[in-house]
């Protein structure tokens, strides 16, 4: 083989690798319920639902936030540390995923995939419990409009916590809600975003409005 044709045979090989890091892949609901029943796997990806607001509150999959496809493009800024994180994007029917998915690439993100959509597979994941990132969690708790659970370990809730947040865990909030008014939404956080899920599920149950700080203590410091 000559020289030139060796290089050409080489560069078609670069940018077939090239080409593969940067498609988006396509994941099964099946895979994308195993990781959001896992509390380990969760942390490797990051679930956008990318459907309207209105939609993502009458059920999503477990730990996704919400950011609408017709806001995405204006709203990165929330997502520019996440450029090298497993990025998955879900919605009804997996066209305004696919959307999404390709502002994103278009952006700089690398590792994407498209999910199948809510009414495309029956996932088990779903919750009403919302998600945010660590950011706007404290924005929210800078109105004064929410009550606000701590769902870290009781010495460290002493150390220092959140304005306003009481101190409960799953085992015990239901023991705490007198605490917390019914009419009023509640803001949950922890060390990483589990222990505060759990707490915010209970409080979805007996009937709450429930928003969740994905970014724990451990990844986001106000």
């Amino acid at each position: 083989m000559s020289a030139a044709a060796l290089l050409l045979t080489l560069s078609a090989a670069a940018c077939s690798k090239n080409d593969q890091a940067n498609s988006i892949i396509k994941m099964k609901g099946a895979e994308l319920d195993k990781i959001m029943n896992s509390r380990e796997e969760k942390e490797n990806y990051l679930v956008i639902d990318v459907r309207e607001k209105n939609e993502y509150a009458e059920g999503h999959v477990r730990y996704a936030i919400n950011i609408s496809v017709n806001e995405l493009s204006n709203k990165l800024a929330l997502l520019t540390d996440l450029k090298d994180k497993n990025i998955v994007t879900i919605c009804r029917s997996g066209r305004r995923s696919q959307a999404a998915a390709e502002i994103l690439q278009k952006n700089g993100f690398r590792k994407l995939f498209n999910a199948d959509g809510v009414s495309t597979y029956p996932y088990t994941s779903l919750t009403k419990v919302a998600n945010v990132r660590g950011k706007q969690m404290q924005e929210l708790v800078n109105t004064g409009n929410y009550s606000v659970v701590d769902a870290r370990e009781p010495n460290d809730y002493e150390t220092a916590h959140l304005k306003g947040a009481i101190s409960a865990n799953a085992d015990n909030i239901t023991e705490k809600l007198g605490l917390l008014p019914r009419d009023k939404p509640v803001l949950t956080y922890c060390y990483s975003g589990n222990r505060s899920f759990a707490v915010a599920e209970r409080l979805a149950a007996a009937g709450y409005t429930v928003i969740n700080s994905l970014d724990g203590t451990n990844e986001y410091t106000a």
